[in-house]
């Protein structure tokens, strides 16, 4: 059995293992539909991070999205993707988490999304932090415990 009682989450800060923002797809809000749908797809992800021209975080855009926008009453209506922003369609309620904070704090955003948005204190994006990387550092912990 797994002991996690040393693997204090709150103790772990969320940057230790985050991808940083220069590694990370990411589209801008004035960006047409067209374009954050070739990033989807030609990078494999079903969303990504929407940033202004600073850098600063504004929401999420996935492919779903995307696919709703372009639903008309009776056909898909392809020319979305050319009229309409990123802006228009994307999802800007979406949690984030600070550089100060833990893995804790990111642990409950990634139950509901697979990654989660690490801000500075300007709500620039640095980073982000995946349910990939948390499950990571669950195996290492497991290992390092049979070890």
């Amino acid at each position: 059995m797994l002991d996690l009682s040393s693997f204090d989450l709150s103790t772990i800060p969320v940057t230790e293992n985050m991808i940083d923002a220069e590694k990370v797809a990411h589209v801008q809000l004035q960006n047409p539909l067209e374009h954050a749908l070739l990033v989807l797809t030609k990078t494999g992800y079903n969303a990504v991070p929407v940033l202004d021209l600073d850098g600063r975080f504004c929401g999420i855009i996935s492919k779903s999205d995307i696919v709703e926008a372009m639903f008309g009453i009776e056909q898909i209506e392809v020319e979305q993707l050319y009229s309409k922003t990123v802006e228009d369609v994307m999802k800007d309620d979406i949690p984030t988490v600070h550089m100060s904070d833990s893995l804790e704090k990111a642990l409950h955003v990634l139950i509901d999304y697979s990654f989660a948005c690490v801000l500075d204190d300007r709500d620039k994006m640095v980073g982000i932090y995946t349910r990939r990387e948390i499950l990571k550092q669950l195996r290492n912990e497991f290992y390092q415990q049979r070890s």
